[in-house]
């Protein structure tokens, strides 16, 4: 039972309260009839202040109830909370004297209905972006002109209509193939998965492979969600086109494909070039070509010209003429070196010869000199001591020779010491 300060007795039921007596009343009453309660409701006022606590309302149809999630449960969430998803929550109710209200601290949220495909949904997105499957490096760039589209798509939804009308306008080079799937509902994500995986098994893929619908709720987008749709876009060796057709909403085929567009007429546009366009292009190319050809004509035409009117064209002789004219002067000097060359030599065989002949003994014999030599071996004699008498000497005149025999012989002093 509550303390008798708290509810008071008869004889006090008459004296009136202080608000915060009463505030304090309630208080108790509440906050022990409610211990532990679950709600479930629809976020509304949610606000996140500086403090990390997180601010908000349950609402439904009939009533609003005030929350609060503190900031050490708020960090421990599974999911980001928003207005208006609908939520399950456990906690207490306490009154916050105040301002006299009374809210729910609450300790456990969860997603309920579309918040639990949330939940779901990102811890799918979390496990197959770790395994790299939206990683940027491994999107395949698509053709520039393809000559062959596989849509895996409703043959009977708004979205291959749209896609074949703006193809036909902006293209008509191309080659559709329609892979009819259901696109929501049970088994559309096997469906979708398995059309992926047929346009690579065919003998020869298209060139792009779109996969897509005409929009509609999150609900009917799932199947583009799911994890089988998802692997087997990002293990496609075709170029994937995502064209779920919500601006909005992201879905994970969206992060697997090549690329994404918003719409299935985006996906036309960006999948095949507008034919206005690549006429204009190529018009701008036949202009440059065009000039730059000219352009090239006018320089050769030019650089013919200038050697055309220069020297070695207007007089092709004259050049002839001039190596002509420098190989005569060049022989004239060579002639010339050369009488000088042999000029100079001769000189200098002169000289040498004036030498040899000032050391010629016949010169020396024209002067009055002679040579003796024995007779017997030829040998000169140039000392009296090395003959006897009666040995035969022969003496070298400057004409002739005369043999004579020794009778006597004469020494110098020199000789006889």
């Amino acid at each position: 039972m509550p303390p008798a300060d708290i509810l008071g007795d008869e004889k006090d039921a008459r004296r009136p309260l202080t608000v915060s007596e009463l505030t304090e009343r309630i208080q108790f009453t509440l906050e022990g009839a409610f211990a532990t309660v679950w709600v479930v409701g629809e976020i509304t006022d949610l606000s996140r202040p500086q403090s990390g606590h997180i601010y908000l309302s349950l609402k439904d149809a009939g009533a609003r109830l005030p929350a609060v999630v503190w900031r050490s449960v708020a960090g421990k969430l599974d999911f980001d909370p928003k207005d208006g998803q609908e939520v399950i929550c456990q906690g207490d109710i306490s009154v916050y004297p105040p301002h006299g209200k009374y809210q729910l601290v609450i300790r456990r949220m969860e997603p309920r209905g579309l918040g639990a495909l949330q939940l779901a949904l990102k811890k799918l997105h979390a496990k197959l972006a770790a395994e790299g499957l939206f990683d940027p490096v491994h999107k395949k760039p698509l053709p520039r002109f393809p000559r062959q589209i596989a849509f895996v798509t409703s043959p009977t939804g708004a979205a291959i209509r749209d896609f074949l009308e703006v193809l036909r306008r902006r293209w008509q080079a191309v080659h559709v193939w329609v892979v009819p799937v259901r696109v929501q509902g049970e088994g559309a994500a096997r469906e979708i998965a398995e059309a992926v995986r047929l346009v690579n098994r065919l003998a020869t893929p298209p060139d792009v492979c779109i996969v897509g619908r005409g929009g509609g709720s999150p609900e009917d987008l799932w199947c583009f969600n799911e994890e089988e749709v998802v692997r087997a876009i990002f293990a496609s060796r075709v170029p994937v086109v995502s064209a779920v057709g919500h601006e909005i909403d992201i879905t994970l085929s969206d992060l697997a494909a090549d690329l994404r567009a918003l719409t299935p007429s985006e996906a036309a546009e960006r999948v095949v070039p507008s034919g206005d366009d690549v006429r204009r292009a190529l018009d701008s190319l036949r202009q440059r070509v065009t000039t730059g050809v000219r352009s090239r004509l006018a320089q050769s035409r030019w650089r013919v010209d200038a050697v055309a009117a220069s020297r070695p064209f207007r007089r092709p002789y004259e050049l002839v003429r001039d190596r002509e004219r420098r190989l005569d002067e060049v022989g004239s000097r060579l002639s010339r070196a050369i009488e000088n060359r042999l000029m100079h030599s001769r000189q200098r065989v002169a000289a040498l010869a004036s030498r040899l002949e000032a050391l010629n003994p016949r010169a020396v014999l024209g002067r009055g000199y002679s040579i003796t030599l024995r007779a017997d071996d030829g040998s000169l004699v140039v000392d009296a001591s090395t003959v006897a008498p009666g040995e035969q000497i022969t003496t070298r005149l400057a004409r002739g020779e005369v043999t004579s025999r020794v009778e006597d012989r004469i020494l110098s002093p020199d000789d006889e010491s």
